[in-house]
């Protein structure tokens, strides 16, 4: 017998409980049969308003991750997604490989993570394309310490890093209050470093939409983490649906 709903794959999400955003975006672009089911790690919305607040914010991530996993684990899910961005990308690729290990260790199956999901984002649309992508731009809603991780990590895998801005959201809850034309100003202006893509981290940054219109715009791949992230996760488990409005990886890859 199979899950009446989720008869093609039942997703385990593990998002920060303050994260409004990536459960209704993820709820978009789930095809029928496959379930999302979250597990959330509970932490104080405290205020973020400089590095060391930022890296408390992490140390409370950290914390309160395996309690959300295993809690998660319990509907024995086939698979699971890491919604949430900044830990992802934490010293570089060498520390995005050891939470993938860590966390497929505790959960016993796949886990995938939003920036291994971003590297993916970036070489399909090499192939998609037939256009190396050398030089990228990166929207984040971090303080510059959560910045300089990001940076890191797009480095490590051989990109250059031609502009980042870093939105300094003023708690994690408030993140997704940011307005879509503030990330869309924001994306104009990394455009004017002429990258070859554009890239949006932080799951709770509401900018699946954004992004989708801005490809239209900018003629140029622009990479949002929840999008790919669901993206990268339904291929990695073997689910092929397409659909329009979620960017070209959706609809094309």
């Amino acid at each position: 017998m199979v899950d009446s709903l989720g008869y093609r794959m039942k997703f385990g999400v593990i998002a920060p409980s303050t994260n409004t955003s990536v459960e209704p975006e993820y709820a978009l672009m789930q095809p029928r049969g496959v379930t999302n089911h979250f597990g959330r790690i509970v932490i104080p919305d405290d205020p973020v308003r400089n590095d060391k607040e930022f890296e408390q914010l992490l140390v409370n991530i950290r914390g309160a991750t395996e309690e959300a996993l295993d809690a998660v684990m319990t509907c024995s899910p086939g698979y699971v997604i890491m919604g949430m961005s900044a830990e992802t990308f934490w010293d570089g690729a060498g520390g995005a490989e050891k939470l993938k290990k860590k966390m497929e260790k505790c959960a016993g199956v796949t886990v995938s993570l939003g920036s291994h999901a971003c590297d993916a984002a970036l070489a399909t649309y090499q192939k998609l394309n037939k256009k190396k992508i050398k030089k990228i731009a990166v929207l984040t809603p971090y303080m510059p310490v959560g910045d300089k991780n990001v940076r890191k990590f797009f480095t490590d895998n051989g990109y250059d890093v031609v502009a980042l801005i870093g939105l300094k959201s003023p708690s994690p809850m408030l993140i997704a209050h940011e307005p879509a034309s503030k990330l869309r100003n924001a994306i104009m202006e990394l455009n004017g470093s002429n990258p070859d893509a554009i890239i949006q981290v932080g799951t709770n940054l509401a900018c699946s939409a954004v992004a989708e219109e801005a490809e239209r715009w900018l003629d140029k791949p622009v990479i949002a983490i929840n999008a790919a992230t669901y993206w990268f996760s339904l291929r990695d488990a073997g689910i092929k649906d397409r659909m329009e409005g979620y960017g070209r990886l959706m609809a094309e890859a």
